[in-house]
């Protein structure tokens, strides 16, 4: 398993404690970038050397949407590259196929309780610890 970057784009303060309560439970320190909006997050992927990993989406965000961010996300060239994971409260099944169509690798609802929430976000970082992943 290695270290991963991941770029949290969250708006919710609570969800992002969240995330990252899990995430130093793990015995790999992973590195966590936070964003609360599209645009916020865009702007640290214009840095070169700031590309994450791993990027973790909510859908439901201020200013720009987890779909809006991720078109844009898939149109550029090397950032399409960049495994996008949707964490959303929505299980509505038009965004999920919607999400898949523009190009996430995986769409994981925020279970209720923390056990199970705490469960899904281990298993998420496990296998993408293992993966092999496009350096751009």
């Amino acid at each position: 398993m290695k270290a991963l970057s991941i770029l949290l784009i969250e708006d919710d303060m609570i969800e992002v404690l969240k995330f990252n309560r899990v995430l130093n439970s793990l015995p790999i320190e992973h590195k966590v970038i936070e964003a609360n909006n599209g645009e916020a997050a865009l702007k640290i992927l214009m840095d070169e050397k700031k590309i994450p990993d791993l990027v973790v989406l909510d859908l439901n965000m201020p200013k720009m949407n987890g779909k809006e961010f991720l078109r844009i996300l898939k149109e550029d060239p090397i950032l399409k590259y960049i495994p996008t994971i949707i964490l959303s409260t929505s299980n509505n099944n038009v965004d999920i196929k919607e999400c898949y169509e523009i190009g996430i690798a995986g769409y994981l609802m925020k279970p209720l309780k923390y056990e199970d929430y705490m469960e899904k976000v281990q298993n998420l970082i496990s296998y993408w610890s293992i993966s092999e992943l496009i350096k751009a």
